[in-house]
């Protein structure tokens, strides 16, 4: 078992949504965890699986007017990805971590983003996990970035939240789709943040890290299921 490293890419979101699925559920190499970081053509909002699009239409409002939405395969709330930096992350079943509790990994993972993050000087820590003074104030929230969940990562200080991410569990793995917002990191340099994030989800998962390139044939199939995460269908589906 090793660390998958591919390369950076700039796609739509529905071809972004459909590589990261294609990542869990085709990849060539189920054993091999894999990593990627990737952009977005247009400006773009994604929402979680069983979200209704009508209240996440409601919500987004006229920032929506020239974004392209789409529905991910991850639960979670709205992501405004026009000024994030975004990645997944995909274990495959047989690692601990894979198969571990959603709430285990998603800790475990935003440990990695909130130390990177430091090696910056930005003051990210995980959001405490919620009391019974604080439970009210947990869940429920349909936009990501408007508070912080437990475990999500956060400016030590300000308390605003600087990352989050939504999770999908399948006899392959676990796929964890993450968003980090850029200007609340602050001045980050992105490539030194990326190397030191691979470096730190290889240590995380005790595995060797290379990089790779992308699967043969890999944008036909993508291309393919694009079309469905572009769809009507998809889109209204709750």
């Amino acid at each position: 078992m090793k660390l998958d490293l591919l390369a950076s890419r700039e796609d739509t979101a529905a071809a972004n949504m459909a590589t990261d699925f294609m990542l869990l559920q085709h990849y060539p190499h189920p054993a091999h965890a894999r990593l990627r970081h990737y952009g977005w053509r247009r400006p773009a909002f994604t929402f979680g699986y069983a979200q209704n699009v009508a209240a996440v239409r409601a919500q987004i409002g006229r920032d929506g007017d020239d974004a392209e939405l789409c529905r991910r395969p991850t639960g979670g709330g709205i992501v405004d990805h026009r000024e994030d930096w975004t990645y997944a992350l995909v274990l495959p079943r047989e690692h601990d971590l894979g198969a571990a509790p959603a709430p285990q990994s998603y800790a475990a993972i935003h440990d990695i983003v909130a130390g990177a993050l430091r090696d910056q000087g930005c003051n990210a820590v995980l959001q405490p996990p919620a009391t019974t003074a604080t439970a009210g104030q947990y869940g429920g929230a349909s936009a990501c970035f408007t508070r912080a969940e437990p475990a999500d990562v956060i400016h030590a200080v300000t308390k605003a939240k600087i990352a989050g991410a939504a999770q999908k569990r399948s006899k392959r793995g676990l796929l964890f789709q993450g968003s980090i917002a850029r200007r609340t990191a602050g001045d980050i340099d992105w490539d030194q943040f990326e190397e030191s994030f691979a470096a730190g989800v290889a240590q995380l998962l005790a595995l060797p890290a290379a990089p790779v390139p992308w699967p043969e044939l890999w944008d036909a199939a993508v291309d393919s299921l694009a079309e469905n995460y572009a769809s009507e269908a998809w889109l209204e589906r709750r």
